[in-house]
C-alpha cells in the first residue's frame, strides 16, 4: 500500500505517518514546514518513508505526479488560531487551491483520499450536541472566517469531485485534538496549559473558563481516520471524528495542574472574537458506518502528553 500525507511532518501528520508505517504502508510526507518541524520527521526514518518538501499551492512536483498512490490523506493546512491568522490569504490558498491541486492527483491516479476537515465549520453552534446534518453558525467576515470557510470551501470541493468525477472521498470533521507532537507554541489550549503549567506560570484562560470543548486523544482520531479510509461504502461523509466528553475550559485548566502538581494560578484574559462557546460532537455517524469511537479517557491521554512535553 502506498500512501500520501499532505502536511505529514505537523502534529496529527506526524502520529499518523508513524502509526501507517507500523502497519507495513509506504509512507510518502508532503510538507513545507510552514507551521510545523522538520525535528519531527526524525521518528519516520526507514525504507518505506520518503519525504517531499513542497507547498500545495503550487504545481505538484514530479516524484509526487508519478507517485502512483492508493491512498491519500489530505491533512495540509495552518490549523491553530495564531497560525492560520499569520496570513489570512495563505490560509484561504491552501484550503482551496491545495485541495485542488491534492484532488486532482487523486483523480488521475485513483486514488482514495481523505480530507480533514473541522469542527469549526460549525461556527459559535446553536444546536448541541453537533451533528453532521447541522449547518452551523459561522461569521463569513470574522477574524477566524480564513480557517472556517476555507474549511468550508475545501468540504464543498471534496464533494463536488466526489458526486461529479465518483471519486473516493472521505471527509472526517476533527473536534479538539491533543497528543504527543503538538506544538508548544501553537496556541491550543492543552498545550498552552501543560507548558505553562509545566513552568510554574499562571495558566492563561481567555474568557471566564465556562465555555466547553470535548477534547479527543491523537490515538483515537488516528483509528478513526483509518477505518473510515478503509471502510467499503461508497460514502463521503461527512463524518465527525471527536470525543462526545465535554468539559470547560476552567475545568481543564483545572486537571492539568492537578496532574502536573503545579501551583500555577488561573489567568484570565478576553475572550477572542468569534471564539466558539460550545463544542461536543453527536458521533453516532461514526458508530454506524465503522464501529468508531473514542477509547482514551481524558487523564490518560493528558498523562501521556504530559509526560512528552517533559
Amino acid at each position: 500500500m502506498k500512501i500520501l500525507v499532505t502536511g505529514g511532518a505537523g502534529f496529527v501528520g506526524v502520529n499518523l505517518c508513524k502509526r501507517l508505517l507500523s502497519e507495513g504502508a509506504k509512507v510518502t510526507c508532503l510538507d513545507n514546514f510552514y507551521t510545523s518541524s522538520e525535528k519531527n520527521l526524525e521518528i519516520l526514518r526507514g525504507d518505506s518513508f520518503e519525504f517531499v518538501k513542497h507547498d500545495l499551492i503550487d504545481p505538484l512536483p514530479e516524484s509526487i505526479l508519478s507517485g502512483e498512490f492508493d491512498q491519500i490523506y489530505h491533512l495540509a493546512c495552518p490549523a491553530s488560531p495564531p497560525h492560520y491568522q499569520k496570513d489570512h490569504i495563505y490560509t484561504l490558498k491552501v484550503n482551496f487551491i491545495g485541495a485542488l491541486n491534492i484532488l486532482e492527483l487523486a483523480k488521475e491516479q485513483g486514488a482514495k483520499i481523505l480530507y480533514t476537515s473541522t469542527s469549526e465549520v460549525y461556527g459559535d453552534p446553536e444546536v448541541s450536541p453537533q451533528n453532521e446534518e447541522y449547518r452551523g453558525s459561522v461569521n463569513p467576515h470574522g477574524i477566524r472566517s480564513c480557517y472556517d470557510e476555507g474549511k468550508r470551501a475545501g468540504e464543498s470541493l471534496f464533494m463536488n469531485y466526489f458526486r461529479q468525477y465518483d471519486l473516493g472521498v472521505r471527509i472526517v470533521r476533527i473536534f479538539n485534538t491533543y497528543g504527543p507532537y503538538m506544538d508548544r507554541d501553537d496556541g491550543r489550549a492543552v498545550s498552552n496549559f501543560i507548558v505553562q503549567a509545566l513552568e510554574s506560570k499562571d495558566i492563561t484562560i481567555y474568557g471566564d473558563g465556562t465555555q466547553t470543548r470535548s477534547f479527543q486523544y491523537i490515538d483515537d482520531l488516528l483509528e478513526g481516520m483509518i477505518r473510515f479510509m478503509n471502510s467499503e461504502d461508497n460514502f463521503p461523509g461527512p463524518v465527525n471524528i471527536g470525543n462526545p466528553h465535554e468539559i470547560t475550559i476552567k475545568e481543564l485548566a483545572d486537571t492539568v495542574i492537578s496532574l502536573t502538581g503545579a501551583k500555577s494560578q488561573l489567568k484570565f484574559s478576553e475572550l477572542p472574537k468569534d471564539d466558539p462557546l460550545q463544542r461536543r460532537p453527536d458521533i453516532s455517524l461514526a458508530k454506524d458506518k465503522f464501529d468508531w469511537e473514542p477509547k482514551v479517557g481524558l487523564e490518560e491521554g493528558l498523562k501521556k502528553t504530559i509526560e512528552y512535553f517533559t
